[in-house]
């Protein structure tokens, strides 16, 4: 079954990108968000989503929060597409071409030209009481 959570926290590029960043170790916000052009309100959600996930997590240090990455917690992800590898090596499916007699073309159909457009109608003269009578 595939870990449904894990690859829809994995199905934006930011939270990628996040994640890519903290592989490197915990980070504070204010890091991460200097490496996006989107508020840090946006990141936060995006720490949020991953957080929910359980692919990072958040540890108060001072008056920093540092944010840190759970690598194996991809496990059930890499094991998932592990399992679909050898779906990918399988040659692929020969399918038979038999040849077909040429056809001939299709006849020429020539359109026939668009009517004018209809003329303008003259207003009804408006009276100049304001009554249509």
């Amino acid at each position: 079954m595939p870990p449904i959570a894990i690859l829809v926290a994995l199905a934006d590029p930011t939270r990628c990108r996040i994640i890519e960043i903290l592989r490197d170790g915990p980070k504070p916000v204010h890091v991460l968000a200097a490496s996006f052009d989107i508020s840090r309100p946006a990141i936060s959600r995006h720490l949020r989503v991953l957080k929910q996930a359980r692919l990072i997590s958040e540890k108060k240090s001072g008056r920093e929060n540092l944010y840190a990455l759970h690598i194996k917690r991809l496990r059930p992800v890499a094991d998932w597409l592990g399992e679909l590898a050898p779906l990918a090596t399988d040659p692929p499916a020969v399918v038979e071409v038999t040849q077909t007699p040429l056809a001939t073309p299709a006849p020429v159909v020539e359109r026939p030209p668009e009517p004018a457009p209809p003329k303008a109608r003259r207003a009804a003269p408006v009276s100049q009481m304001g009554f249509d009578f």
